[in-house]
């Protein structure tokens, strides 16, 4: 009996042995076939190269030098291989004196774990010239891996740095919604670079290799290069860097746009930065002198920077007279110097007044008095929507990131905000550019475009994409019959302004050729009722002097290019801006942008 359930359990024993075998060889044949396959294929994905951007003659003003990084390998952050670590350290800096052993092993020890098997990368970038002459040394080091890379460069330093922008170190959360900045580990932060960011980062490559037990690549199955496309912007670097010396030791914005397709020919946001700075990462020292600069080097103006409009405001004011049938261009009213509304006076920036003032002479010589009691009768009701019309409180549709849309005060609009009623004081504060209304430089600048011609454009810096071109619509719906009669007359009084004996800015116009155009002043402090003289700008502090406005456009008769700027506490737009938008209307003759010069 003991004999026979020996002789059961043995034969159980290997029928049970040969199962496992059969199981094993046979059934799971297939899964660990493919798993010494998957095994022995390895994918890599291969980073792109950022696409380079280039000014409308192809100068460059962004592209890529190449060098190489320099890895350590993984596993130096214990203790008992830590002196490998410093041993590695050392010799590089025997070979490169400027390095900082401290900042690379902080590096090092960050980026390190028990679980690495990459080399760990402590130095992102160094030139060519500075690896080539030490390559030998550095490639007999087992502990150090070489590899090709980039870093971008921005040939104009500082010049046009609001509109360029920079690329910096991406973060996990960039990381995580952009593949291809994982692989890269850099992504547009500002300008152009993260506003066509997705274009210029490219698609990343594939290459899949064959490998050994101990990831040697013995073949290469398959390879896909990785693509990346270049921009050409529509600015142009030589009258950019004109801009940029007129606007030296100033604080403002300055737009060059063409009128018939919103192509921004040249842009300034001041004071300006230098963008390789930002690449690698910026002292704390230099970010604390720019961070705490008063005239804000940091914020784009030209999209970001929110003024009262002032008086360049007049003509769309204006048109809304005009519109509400309340108003004609002959209607007149006197101008003793103020207006009293209530308890409170609301006076004319000329002292005595204007005297007798029709809409010509009111935009002409921008008397206040006549868009206060144009304003009582027409009202912010029909203000507003006229406003709204010509593009102010939403966006232009620039392509620059995070566009601000101003604001266009009105009874809802407060009521929204602030749960107050409006007042009448308000409509004729609104009447002349102050108060609660606030609009961007690149705003201004489209709505002069668009008295200018009678049609809606989108301002933009895109020219093209590896060569072809972007193009951009026309909106004609935005006036009337009536409006566009109306828009000949106010055109003709923007001429007045710059040309005519007393416009605000006839004094301060010196270009070859005839442009049109409006000041504005945009109160940074408000005048007390209590004073009696008002302050002439010359007299007030810096920050307390008001920002001058000067929107133009030109060749009058054929207008083809728009230039706004506003000088930040510059006083009077005609004296701060006058010279200044002259001279580049000669730049654009000169240039050959410009070419008739038109006669009334």
């Amino acid at each position: 009996m003991k004999i026979k359930i020996a002789l059961v359990l043995f034969s159980s024993i290997w029928i049970i042995l040969l199962a496992k075998v059969y199981y094993i060889s046979i059934k799971s044949n297939v899964y660990y076939d493919g798993l010494a396959r998957q095994n022995a294929i390895k994918t890599e994905e291969l980073a792109p190269l950022r696409g380079s951007i280039s000014d409308i003659n192809g100068k460059p003003l962004a592209v890529n030098k190449l060098g190489f990084s320099i890895g350590i390998t993984p596993g130096l952050s214990s203790k008992k291989n830590l002196n490998k670590l410093e041993k590695e350290l050392y010799f590089l800096k025997s070979l490169f004196p400027l390095i900082k052993i401290d900042k690379l092993k902080k590096s090092y020890l960050k980026q390190d774990s028990p679980y690495a098997h990459q080399y760990v990368r402590v130095i992102d970038f160094m030139s060519y010239d500075n690896i080539i002459k030490e390559f030998t040394k550095l490639s007999l080091d087992k502990n150090l891996q070489i590899k090709i890379s980039s870093k971008r460069y921005y040939p104009n330093g500082d010049l046009a740095s609001h509109l360029i922008g920079y690329v910096g170190k991406s973060n996990l959360k960039e990381m995580e919604k952009d593949n291809i900045s994982k692989l890269t580990e850099y992504i547009g932060k500002t300008g152009v670079e993260k506003y066509y960011n997705k274009v210029l980062e490219g698609e990343k490559g594939i290459k899949k290799v064959k490998v050994t037990a101990f990831n040697k690549e013995i073949q290469t199955i398959s390879k896909k290069l990785p693509t990346s496309k270049n921009i050409t912007l529509t600015i142009d670097i030589r009258l950019q860097k004109y801009i940029s010396d007129l606007f030296k030791g100033k604080s403002g914005s300055i737009i060059v746009m063409n009128v018939k397709n919103g192509k921004i020919l040249a842009a300034g946001s001041f004071p300006e930065y230098n963008l390789n700075n930002f690449v690698s990462g910026i002292s704390e020292k230099e970010w604390k002198t720019l961070s705490s600069d008063f005239n804000h080097p940091f914020t784009n103006k030209i999209t970001k920077g929110l003024y009262p409009p002032g008086s360049t405001i007049k003509m769309g004011v204006a048109l809304a007279f005009l519109r509400s049938g309340l108003i004609t261009p002959q209607t007149t009213i006197f101008d003793s110097g103020s207006i009293t509304l209530g308890k409170r006076k609301f006076r004319c920036w000329k002292k005595g007044g204007h005297g007798y003032v029709n809409m010509e002479k009111a935009i002409r010589e921008s008397c206040d008095v006549y868009f206060y009691d144009g304003a009582l009768k027409v009202g912010i009701e029909r203000i507003s929507p006229t406003l709204k019309d010509l593009g102010f409180g939403e966006k232009t549709g620039v392509d620059l990131p995070n566009e601000f849309i101003g604001t266009v005060p009105g009874k809802k609009w407060k009521m929204n905000k602030y749960n107050q009623p409006w007042y009448r004081g308000e409509t004729l504060i609104t009447s002349i550019g102050q108060g609660y209304f606030l609009v961007t430089p690149i705003q201004i600048a489209r709505y002069t475009a668009l008295l200018a011609t009678g049609f809606g454009i989108t301002p933009h810096l895109i020219g093209s994409v590896d060569g072809t071109k972007v193009n951009f619509g026309k909106d004609t719906t935005i006036f009337s019959k009536n409006d566009k009669f109306y828009l000949r007359k106010i055109r003709k009084y923007m001429y007045e302004v710059t040309h005519a004996l007393h416009g605000t800015a006839t004094s301060h116009i010196h270009t070859k050729v005839q442009i049109a155009g409006k000041t504005g002043t945009a109160q940074v402090v408000g005048i007390p009722q209590g004073d009696k003289k008002r302050m002439k700008e010359n007299e007030l502090k810096y920050f307390k002097r008001s920002h001058a406005w000067l929107t133009t456009y030109g060749p009058y008769k054929n207008p083809q290019f728009v230039v706004t700027a506003i000088v930040e506490h510059g006083g009077h737009g005609g004296s701060a801006a006058g010279e200044i938008i002259s001279k580049i209307y000669d730049k654009l003759l000169e240039l050959g942008y410009i070419k008739t010069v038109s006669s009334k």
